[in-house]
């Protein structure tokens, strides 16, 4: 397809605010029919492009997310991959992030935007932002250059006029239009009167002519232990030790600091002993983990702990299902942990 023939776009409702209206005999918030988008958001008909619509049933409420809908999606897109020039896909807030981040690493060599969008107020209501999230990511899908390569061959979360990559964004706030922040990689692009493209940080493919590879199979079996003050040696060995497991994420402070107890660090090098992959994140909300910098960091580092740099917990436990469900070996595991695979951490 040249840059001059319009784009097709399909648009994926899974489920979430941003599918309700208001139903005038029950007087209660309902999905409506996405094969009526626009009727519901007129303005989509000044693009004149072909907009599709895929939904879910059943609709999937966003804390019941699971990794089995990151794989249906994956399927849908790939299936429907040579028909259309961009996927939005509409879905709840509270684990977006999540499985922004998931699709972000289960597709390699993307060459087409999948936009994640949703809204704080349903879209039948006079002040949704559900409107304009959904048009400014709809734009973006479709963009295209000079060559007819799309401009943000990424996933992506689209939220309050601001673009940011899937798998560096994390929910920040539950009553507020932007909902959503990026604090360790600027945003991709930026709606105002015009929408700006940082070119500069866009991730391409490494070859546009290949196509992408659909990586479905994942392995669950990881835990997160967050650090707090007053946790005790039971609830870590429980974490940290369980059988169940393959990996744990430590949410650690700062720049990837944990107790320097001579139990804690027992425990965690127990757990690598039993072969587990553990990786270091910060809780901090921006900023990268350092082992080199205090003493209980290279404690860790020693013991066998993995950095996580600056990615957040969401992109990591999405790297981590994503490592584990194609690789057996926990150490290649660890190796790849190190690498930059989807732009996910800065090194």
């Amino acid at each position: 397809m040249t840059s001059s023939q319009k784009s097709s776009i399909l648009l994926i409702y899974t489920g979430g605010t941003i599918g309700m209206k208001v139903d005038p005999t029950l007087q209660a918030l309902t999905p409506f029919d996405f094969k009526q988008i626009l009727e519901e958001v007129p303005e989509l008909r000044k693009f004149a492009y072909r907009i599709d619509s895929w939904t879910f049933d059943p609709l999937i409420d966003s804390s019941d997310v699971e990794p089995s809908l990151w794989i249906a999606l994956a399927e849908l897109i790939e299936e429907k991959y040579e028909d259309y020039d961009g996927f939005v896909i509409l879905h709840g807030t509270d684990t977006m992030a999540y499985s922004a981040s998931a699709l972000s690493f289960m597709i390699e060599n993307l060459s087409k935007p999948v936009i994640f969008t949703g809204s704080q107020l349903p879209i039948g209501m006079p002040r949704t932002d559900g409107k304009e999230n959904l048009i400014s990511a709809v734009e973006i899908a479709a963009a295209k250059d000079a060559e007819g390569h799309a401009l943000v061959p990424e996933v992506c979360i689209c939220f309050d006029n601001i673009l940011m990559r899937g798998n560096r964004t994390c929910k920040m706030n539950s009553d507020n239009f932007r909902a959503f922040r990026s604090e360790n990689l600027p945003p991709l692009a930026e709606a105002g009167i015009s929408i700006r493209y940082d070119s500069n940080i866009i991730r391409r493919p490494a070859s546009w002519d290949e196509g992408p590879t659909f990586r479905k199979t994942l392995d669950t079996r990881v835990a997160i232990l967050k650090m707090h003050p007053g946790i005790t040696p039971q609830i870590v060995r429980d974490i940290m030790c369980s059988p169940d497991t393959r990996a744990v994420i430590i949410e650690t402070y700062g720049a990837g600091n944990a107790p320097s107890k001579e139990w804690f660090l027992e425990i965690v090098q127990a757990a690598a002993s039993m072969g587990k992959v553990i990786l270091n994140v910060t809780q901090c909300i921006a900023g990268s983990v350092n082992m080199d910098i205090y003493a209980t960091g290279k404690c860790l580092k020693d013991a066998g702990v993995v950095s996580g740099y600056d990615s957040t917990t969401e992109s990591a436990l999405a790297k981590l299902f994503y490592l584990l469900g194609n690789f057996r070996d926990n150490e290649e595991v660890k190796r790849m942990l190190e690498e930059d695979l989807r732009g996910e951490i800065s090194k």
